[in-house]
């Protein structure tokens, strides 16, 4: 009997052994801090995800570092400081707890310019709770509570609605993101060595920039316009430097809508727009007319998202000389911002603004590359139909549609006045011509200006000399 007692007991023994060891070999709690970034400033983001079976924890804390003091910013289970009230636990799954926060100097005012730390350590239970499992995960990052400076170099700012501008500014410190602000929208600026003759082209100076930007004709003329400067941590500072904004005055038209142009543009342009997920309708079905309108409307706003994006490709450097260049020998048949009320039936069924400018010759002529630059788009783009899009550098771009054919492929270089395809009626157009449009930031501008010498020797030459 003693024997099977001792027995027993030894077999008791290895068992809780071999518990106790597999116990130990569990997981222990996963800590994933996905914020902050690599800075903070007066406002910042901690965003922690903690994972455990059932999400049970034994002890959970969060807690910012710097100059050898420690702030509370989360404790499980225990009683909040004012610190602490701000956290907010969501549940992600059943194993896994989501901690965010507001970290930034306006909610911890003792936060101080300099490098800090997010500390969190967990421990949960083993396997039957023989053993405590733990984790440590840190993430080191700047507080930045100076705001950027911005100056500008550049004079004379002056902009039409529905035109260009161009500015020279000095941000820093230089790894800064800055631009110009108009409205709501963002023209983001570019190191100004690369414009060759202007500011820094030494390479010394990191802090002299050149953004082009543009005030849209749907903007309203007294739209905030002005310089800005923003790091990481969202400190900015920001300056007004216009000095004047002119209206301009554009053209409103009448366009009449028939089948036989209906019947002819809608099944192609549908073919090659799939995002729509509309198929062709029968030729004179009610259906056909609001496919065109669809197109008219829906597809013209997708396009105008994919220009944007496509602008996002252009270099950091001005890779055009001089004045753009007009199609040779062309008739202007509308022109920019061009408010057309389109009817069919006698009766208004659309308003739309044509943003460009539609020049004719005759049918199938050569067009040319209105300056140097590379060819970042050379395919069918909705509304434009076989369109190619040639970047100029610093967000400066063109555009060339209805085309019938495509001398170039996207990544060729580019001279002005080198043949890179020939007009036609592809996408939405009436006739054979050509659909040119000047863009800023992916944005469609007035061509005009970019056409005419003194501008050019005014608006951009000049202020590169001056701020040199």
């Amino acid at each position: 009997m003693f024997r099977w007692l001792v027995g027993l007991l030894v077999v008791f023994l290895v068992a809780l052994g071999i518990a106790f060891l597999i116990a130990g070999r569990g997981a222990p709690p996963q800590l994933v801090i996905a914020k902050p970034d690599r800075f903070v400033g007066q406002t910042g983001l901690l965003d922690v995800t903690v994972e455990a079976p059932n999400a049970r924890f034994l002890a959970l804390s969060i807690s910012l570092e710097q100059n050898g003091r420690s702030t509370s910013l989360f404790t499980l289970g225990a009683a909040t400081g004012p610190s602490e009230n701000a956290a907010v636990v969501e549940t992600i799954d059943a194993n896994r707890r989501r901690i965010t926060r507001p970290i930034g100097k306006r909610d911890l005012p003792d936060l101080q310019t300099g490098p800090a730390r997010v500390v969190v350590t967990a421990t949960r239970r083993s396997f039957l709770g023989l053993r405590t499992l733990s984790s440590r995960a840190t993430k080191d990052f700047q507080v930045r509570l100076e705001p950027p400076r911005i100056a500008v170099l550049s004079t004379k700012h002056y902009i039409n609605r529905g035109g260009s501008e161009m500015v020279v500014y000095r941000a820093t410190p230089p790894d800064v993101v800055s631009g110009v602000r108009v409205g709501d929208i963002e023209y983001l600026g570019f190191p100004a060595s690369g414009a060759g003759s202007g500011v820094g082209t030494d390479g010394t100076d990191t802090t002299a920039r050149i953004a082009f930007f543009a005030l849209l004709p749907d903007q309203p003329l007294n739209a905030r316009i002005e310089a800005f400067a923003r790091d990481e941590a969202g400190n900015e500072s920001k300056v007004g430097f216009i000095d004047n904004v002119f209206e301009k005055p554009f053209k409103s038209s009448r366009i009449t809508l028939d089948d036989k142009f209906i019947n002819r543009v809608v099944p192609e342009i549908l073919e090659h727009s799939p995002e729509l997920k509309l198929a062709p309708p029968a030729e004179g079905s009610p259906e056909m007319l609001q496919a065109f309108l669809k197109i008219n409307g829906e597809l013209r706003t997708i396009n105008a998202d994919q220009i944007i994006a496509i602008a996002q490709k252009t270099a950091a450097a001005k890779l055009w000389d001089g004045p753009f260049v007009q199609l040779g020998n062309s008739q202007v048949e509308a022109r920019f911002a061009d408010h057309r009320t389109y009817f069919y039936n006698g009766k208004e069924v659309d308003r739309q603004v044509h943003l460009g400018f539609d020049l004719a010759v005759t049918e199938h002529v050569p067009v040319h590359a209105a300056n140097s630059g590379v060819i970042v788009n050379a395919r069918w783009l909705g509304i434009y139909g076989n369109c190619i899009i040639i970047d100029h550098g610093m967000g400066v771009q063109s555009l060339y549609g209805h085309l019938m054919s495509f001398d170039v492929n996207v990544g060729d270089k580019v001279t002005r006045g080198q043949q890179i395809g020939r007009t036609d009626s592809t996408g939405l157009a009436g006739g054979d011509h050509l659909h040119f449009t000047q863009l800023v930031g992916g944005r469609m501008v007035n061509p005009v200006e970019w056409w005419d010498p003194h501008w050019i020797a005014d608006r951009i030459e000049r202020k590169l000399r001056e701020a040199r």
